[in-house]
């Protein structure tokens, strides 16, 4: 089932998803399969799958050589999301970037989603590699997220890269694209950064997952300028408990995000981690419920592979 047919499903019952990382090579799905398993109480409608960029590793050849190759740390996000809807009768939702794929790769990776009967996918355009300081499109691939929404849309209705016949099918995909309550690190500005997100809307992605956030303000009023500039589809919150002393550094520099003056003042007095675990909880319950009120339509959990944190969040919101 879309996403967006969840959502009208629900009748105004906001909903529970999370997100997963695919294991590194070498390690089983079991391990995944242990996070998932303790959130399945909640009834997550839909699981998000994310997909890794390719990077650089070198090989020593002997001699002082070396030989650079190019590989995935995490491959396998369609056996991942294909394992997941067999084991537990839910949705997925692989992520598929416009970085590492060229654009005849990226019509196999939806034709495969076809015959595996996924519906929904996440467009977005991926982060730049490493060593690289913006991003660069690879050869033959699409350079914005907007421009894999349609060819997203345009599989859907049957018409491929190098046939120009429209066929008579109709496997139309739902898609998300990202949403930045604290705009994207490569926009002049939020305005800027919002007319871009329309133009993805308006190319046709049917529904939005934003950013983590901290902070609900940023987010009502992202919510509330998105809707005045016509962005009407469901925007769906982003949510990560913070758990450790380092997110306090980590967080700000991946994501580029702000954290809450008060947030950061409770983390720093805690005495270990396992305090800032609990204070993590505790934030995370107080923001849900206040986006509870707002209406969002779904919470949507970036579990990073954990879930003992999420579940005790769940269980008081759900």
């Amino acid at each position: 089932m879309k996403i967006t047919e969840h959502i009208k499903k629900a009748n105004g019952k906001t909903l529970f998803s999370l997100e997963v990382v695919p294991p590194q090579k070498g390690i089983g799905i079991e391990d995944l399969y242990r996070n998932i398993d303790p959130l399945m109480e909640f009834k997550p409608p839909f699981i998000d799958v994310t997909t890794s960029r390719e990077e650089y590793i070198y090989l020593d050849k002997g001699n002082g050589l070396m030989e650079r190759k190019v590989t995935r740390m995490r491959p396998g996000t369609l056996g991942i999301c294909a394992a997941i809807q067999h084991k537990y009768g839910v949705d997925t939702v692989p992520h598929v970037l416009c970085g590492g794929f060229s654009q005849e790769e990226t019509e196999y990776l939806l034709v495969d989603c076809m015959y595996l009967g996924i519906e929904n996918v996440m467009a977005l355009r991926g982060d730049a590699m490493k060593g690289q300081q913006y991003f660069e499109p690879t050869p033959g691939g699409h350079k914005n997220a907007m421009d894999l929404v349609h060819q997203m849309n345009d599989l859907g209705r049957g018409k491929y890269l190098h046939d120009d016949t429209v066929l008579d099918e109709n496997n139309k995909f739902c898609i998300g694209v990202a949403g930045y309550p604290e705009k994207h690190i490569e926009a002049p500005s939020i305005s800027y950064d919002l007319k871009w997100l329309k133009e993805k809307v308006d190319a046709g992605a049917d529904y939005i997952v934003t950013q983590m956030f901290f902070d609900n303000k940023k987010f009502i009023e992202f919510v509330n300028q998105a809707r005045e500039i016509g962005i009407n589809v469901p925007i769906i919150p982003g949510i990560k408990p913070i758990a450790t002393k380092a997110h306090l550094q980590m967080l700000p520099k991946v994501f580029k995000i702000d954290l809450p003056e008060d947030l950061i003042s409770e983390v720093i007095k805690a005495k270990d981690n396992s305090a800032v675990n609990r204070i993590g909880i505790e934030w995370t319950i107080s923001q849900c419920r206040e986006l509870l009120d707002f209406g969002v339509p779904v919470l949507h959990f970036y579990s990073m592979g954990k879930s003992d944190n999420i579940k005790k969040i769940a269980r008081e919101l759900f």
